[in-house]
């Protein structure tokens, strides 16, 4: 027992060991932080509109509910100083003819309550404001144009976040793995991908970026060296039909960075391959983006995808999304050399190349028949 414990936490170790760091999530999350930035942090409320928008719930909703309560407490207080000013207050023992910049204003409590419903536009009609003093008045227009305007930013900033195209991106899902096998009668590289709604992504578009860590000639070390890897699908990488899950490869020919790695090779690879799909939300028409990153681990060598499309009984096309990482092992190349290498083997076979060294010699027949 002991000993089967002890061999599971050692793999555990290795494991550890062995996982690599990735700049983008399977969920596309950039793992990526900026250190001795020397512009000030206040270069971000220049844009307060974009720093609203990727601030995260919890804090969004802090500034919501703090930028609501302040204004009532802050203009409650100034509705308070009025009455008080004005010796409205009780304290004051104003006279039966006494006429108040505001009605109803016995305290803190009641100013901030009126304060509140000016804001909100409640209009309860129990306290309101006088033709008395012009103060008054002038700070009943200021708060309900600045209401208007917290109102408008801060439920705008929520709307907005709420329809951001980002959201949209979770509904699109990337194969768990990356496999590499024949297809066509190429060597290929594929992925899967589909789009978990029935609203089509219009004008989708897929490319890749191998990001590995370079030495040029020069002897300068490039970390996060970005190659472009293009990928297609039977019609093109452009304005695909994404109503179904598509399969889209990477055709690993001499021009590509995958032709020099082999099944036994492939593990002990440094890359990171990611993977980008944009696209126009059909329902919003805002932009789109989805991407996911495979690591040498996740790229199996030697096999393809499940099918997942059937078609039913009642002439519908049902997909499985049980089987949609779902691999299966087939006969591939071990590397993309090898293959080429074959056809152009068969190739010289089927036009019969003469061979230089061959040397035709006549041989003289003699009849040994005597007659």
């Amino acid at each position: 027992m002991f000993s089967y414990l002890r061999e599971r936490f050692n793999s555990h170790l290795r494991e550890r060991s062995r996982r690599r760091a990735r700049l983008v999530s399977k969920d596309g999350r950039c793992n990526i932080e900026f250190g001795n930035v020397e512009q000030s942090r206040f270069v971000f409320l220049i844009d307060i509109w974009t720093t609203i928008l990727d601030l995260r719930w919890r804090y969004k909703m802090t500034i919501f509910i703090s930028a609501f309560l302040g204004s009532w407490f802050l203009f409650g207080l100034l509705w308070y100083v009025v009455a008080y000013i004005h010796k409205d207050l009780p304290e004051f023992n104003p006279s039966i003819n006494h006429t108040p910049c505001v009605e109803n204003i016995n305290g803190l409590t009641s100013a901030f309550l009126f304060s509140l419903e000016t804001q909100v536009t409640i209009g309860y009609g129990f306290r309101c404001v006088t033709e008395q003093c012009a103060t008054a008045i002038f700070l009943l227009i200021f708060q309900s144009i600045l209401g208007v305007i917290i109102n408008s930013f801060m439920c705008g900033a929520i709307l907005a976040k709420i329809s951001r195209s980002k959201n949209r991106a979770k509904t699109i899902t990337f194969s768990k793995n990356a496999v590499i096998s024949k297809r066509g009668g190429k060597l290929c590289l594929l992925i899967r991908v589909a789009n978990l709604r029935k609203s089509l992504l219009i004008g989708s578009h897929i490319y890749g970026k191998l990001l590995k860590t370079t030495i040029t000639p020069e002897g300068e070390t490039i970390i996060l060296d970005q190659v472009n890897i293009e990928f297609v699908v039977d019609a093109g990488n452009e304005n695909l039909f994404f109503i179904s899950p598509l399969t889209i490869y990477h055709i690993i020919d001499k021009n590509s960075p995958f032709f020099h790695m082999a099944a036994e090779t492939l593990l002990q690879q440094d890359f990171e391959l990611v993977v980008f799909l944009d696209g126009t939300v059909e329902a919003t028409s805002a932009t789109c983006q989805v991407r996911t990153s495979y690591i040498p681990e996740e790229v199996l060598w030697g096999y393809r995808f499940a099918p997942i499309v059937s078609k039913t009984k009642e002439g519908k096309y049902r997909v499985d999304f049980q089987n949609f990482s779902k691999t299966v092992a087939v006969e591939t190349p071990h590397c993309a050399f090898c293959l080429y290498n074959e056809k152009e083997a068969k190739a010289k076979e089927k036009k019969g190349y003469d061979n230089p060294g061959f040397v035709l010699s006549e041989v003289n027949e003699t009849s040994d028949t005597k007659m």
